[in-house]
Formats: C-alpha cells, sequence, structure tokens
C-alpha cells in the first residue's frame, strides 16, 4: 500500500514538473530566430570563463530567452543581449554583422573616426577611455585615459553598448561629432568637438636618443598590438641596434593593447628565456606562453607605463618585469586581464566571450589591479611633441634610471 501510494505521489510530482517546464521544442522546430539564440547559448556554455554564469542557472536563461515570441532578427539580438547582460560582463557582448566587420578592421587597417580606445568601467559601467591612439583627433584634443564619456553628440552613453558608443563615434571623414568630457582627475566636465579623420594603425615610433656624457638610447614608443606590430619593433630594434644603441626605452603609455599574439611575440624579442604570461581557464587550468630563445638585444631596458597601458601591454610590461629583464616608470597601469575570443554566428555577426584570465609570470591577477611600477612618477598632460622630451618627466625619470644603471656598471 505504502509502495502505492509513494508510486501515485512520484507520478504526479513528474507531471507537475512537466507542466511547470513545459515541453522543449526540438531543435528543428525553432524558427531562425530562436536557432541564433541558442546558438549563442551554447558558445557561452561551452566557453565563458566563469562556470557559475554570475551565479545564475544558465539552462533557465536560454529557456526564458527562446519561448518568447522573437519576430524578426532585431528582436533575436535584443535576446541575445538582454541574456548576455546576465553575465554583468561588458567584455561578453553580441557583435552584430557591422561591428563584427569594424572590429577586424580595428587590428589591421585603418578606421575613420576620433581615435579613442574605450571600455566600460567595471565597477561604474560608465563610458571610460582606456587611451588615445597617438596623433588622432582625440589625442590632439588632450583627452586622457580614465577620462569619462558622458554624451556622444549630447545623447547620454548611459545605455550604450560598449560597440554602440564605438559606432557613434565613427563617421565620414572631415563630420564633426562632439563629446562631453568628464576629467578623471579634476572631474570637471567639457564639451569638446572633433573633428573625425582616418586614423592610420601605424604602431611604432623609433629613434635613436644621442646626449653628452650618455650612451646612445633607443627610444621605441609602441600605441598599438596590431597585426604588424611585431614586424615593426623587431625591424625598429634591429635599426637600433645597427646605429649603436646601448640602452633601450620601450613606451607603452596610452597603449590599449589589441592582439595577444603580438604582446607574447614582442615580448620574445626582449626575452631569451622565462615565462611571458598565464592563462587560466574557467577549470583552473593554467596555460602559458614562454620565451623562445630569440632576444634581439640584451642591453638595459625601461618600460614607461601609465593609467592608459591596458591588456596586451600588461602582459608585455608584466613579463619583462617579472623576469628582471626591465624596470617600469609611471604610473599603476589600466587593469583589463581578461582574454576574449572571438566567435563567428551564423548570420554573420559575432560575439566576444571572456574564456580566460591573465597572469603575470609571478601569478599577479592583472584584472582590475593594473600591474605598479618599480619607479612611480606621476602622468603629466603633455602636447604630442612634448612627449619624451626634456618636458615630460616619466620619460626623462627613464634615462636617469639608464644612466644609473650605466655608471654602476663602470664602476663595476
Amino acid at each position: 500500500m505504502h509502495k502505492r501510494v509513494f508510486q501515485i505521489v512520484l507520478v504526479i510530482v513528474l507531471q507537475l514538473t512537466l507542466m511547470i517546464a513545459g515541453p522543449t521544442a526540438p531543435a528543428s522546430a525553432f524558427t531562425e530566430e530562436q536557432k541564433l539564440v541558442s546558438e549563442t547559448w551554447r558558445i557561452v556554455n561551452r566557453a565563458y570563463l566563469d562556470e557559475t554564469f554570475n551565479h545564475q542557472n544558465w539552462w533557465f536563461i536560454r529557456e526564458k530567452a527562446i519561448r518568447q515570441p522573437l519576430k524578426d532578427r532585431e528582436e533575436a539580438y535584443e535576446a541575445i543581449e538582454k541574456m548576455l547582460a546576465s553575465l554583468d560582463d561588458p567584455f561578453t557582448r553580441l557583435l552584430k554583422p557591422n561591428q563584427y566587420r569594424s572590429l577586424q578592421v580595428s587590428t589591421s587597417g585603418e578606421l575613420t573616426g576620433v581615435g579613442l580606445q574605450i571600455a566600460l568601467d567595471a565597477q561604474t559601467g560608465q563610458l571610460t577611455v582606456v587611451a588615445p591612439i597617438d596623433g588622432s583627433p582625440a589625442a590632439e584634443a588632450g583627452i586622457q585615459p580614465r577620462d569619462r564619456i558622458l554624451k556622444i553628440d549630447r545623447f547620454s552613453t548611459a545605455d550604450l553598448t560598449l560597440d554602440e558608443a564605438a559606432t557613434q563615434m565613427r563617421g565620414p571623414m572631415g563630420s564633426t561629432v562632439t563629446l562631453t568630457v568628464q576629467r578623471f582627475d579634476s572631474k570637471a566636465i567639457e564639451e569638446i568637438e572633433l573633428v573625425r579623420a582616418r586614423i592610420a594603425l601605424n604602431p611604432v615610433f623609433a629613434e635613436l636618443r644621442s646626449q653628452p656624457s650618455v650612451a646612445p638610447i633607443g627610444y621605441i614608443r609602441l600605441s598599438q598590438f596590431s597585426a604588424n606590430a611585431t614586424e615593426e619593433v623587431t625591424h625598429a630594434i634591429e635599426t637600433l641596434e645597427s646605429q649603436g644603441a646601448k640602452a633601450y626605452i620601450l613606451d607603452l603609455r596610452n597603449n590599449p593593447g589589441g592582439l595577444l599574439q603580438a604582446g607574447v611575440e614582442i615580448a620574445r624579442l626582449w626575452l631569451d628565456e622565462g615565462t611571458i604570461v598565464y592563462t587560466v581557464n574557467r577549470q583552473g587550468v593554467l596555460g602559458s606562453f614562454d620565451a623562445a630563445d630569440s632576444a634581439l638585444t640584451r642591453a638595459p631596458l625601461v618600460v614607461l607605463v601609465n593609467q592608459g597601458t591596458a591588456s596586451a601591454s600588461e602582459i608585455l610590461a608584466g613579463a619583462l618585469q617579472d623576469n628582471l629583464r626591465a624596470q617600469l616608470v609611471g604610473e599603476k597601469t589600466f587593469g583589463k586581464g581578461l582574454i576574449q575570443s572571438l566567435f563567428d554566428l551564423s548570420d554573420g555577426s559575432g560575439l566576444a566571450v571572456t574564456v580566460a584570465k591573465y597572469e603575470t609570470p609571478n601569478h599577479h591577477d592583472i584584472n582590475k589591479l593594473g600591474i605598479k611600477p618599480d619607479l612611480i612618477v606621476p602622468t603629466k598632460t603633455l602636447t604630442r611633441s612634448q612627449i619624451a622630451t626634456e618636458a615630460d618627466p616619466q620619460y626623462q625619470a627613464a634615462v636617469q634610471l639608464l644612466v644609473s644603471q650605466f655608471a654602476l656598471a663602470d664602476a663595476a
């Protein structure tokens, strides 16, 4: 009798559960819009760094997303964006077809816009400047790392995604856009009108600096880790070596990052041995990139960093610091230590997904913490022509550090 009652109760519970959950339609019965939502869900489910999915039932999020009526592609995109927003990770995001194409261009070709690398602040969600691109309209106007972009053409950025904000700042060459900027240092709010221009991604500037009674110093400024950055830095080092450089200053200030592989390859140009960076996935599994006995020079090296030094720049700076290959001068770096992979979606759009995080060779977690330089020298607002001159206190501190190293070597 007890067994029969138990079986009846069990059947009722199972029926009730099915009634609550509802039947799951087979994939073949899905509309194209539902299939796109499901495709996105599967990629995140397989690859996302946080296996708790921001402490929520990720399967339930899927069911909720695909059960709503999706009349067209835009409604599918809205459902996907809402699903991804529940992760509370601004770097995991949908890239509509035009946005996806723009992102692919930004690491290899030219852009037409104002020349700002931007991010959403992890704590406040505000649109924040990572760094202006060297020589761009934004750089010429004096926009600085950590400045907040409150409005674009008087429209609030509060509800814009990262890619929507980037799209609004791009436009035809010669057209204007007005940014309402809150300064990071003074909190003052300014309206700045910028004329959009063609932004050439020429990532490297190099020059031999010779001064009386000072050994020749090779100065290399790297502004972005684009597809040709490794080749350009290689050429710069080889040229400076042939010109007699005895020491180097590598300027990574306001370098917002770019391609991870470029950061690793450039680290190998300075290191003969040692780990460059660890990557940690959601299972806690450590992967690593290591030096390959391919350093082009062993001359003394100082690296300049500031609050606009981010992502792949932090990997390079951390690798050189932890392997005792270089000393860092300037300010604490930005603190973006998450790795995103890009995934193609079936309709031509793309998905950026946070799949791992970085750790320096000494297992320092970069994300939200940044890297502290060996010698802290506050940033001073400079014009483009003043960078790496006597008016640049961080550059001058790097020169003096190298001079002191030569003096110690001579004394020995």
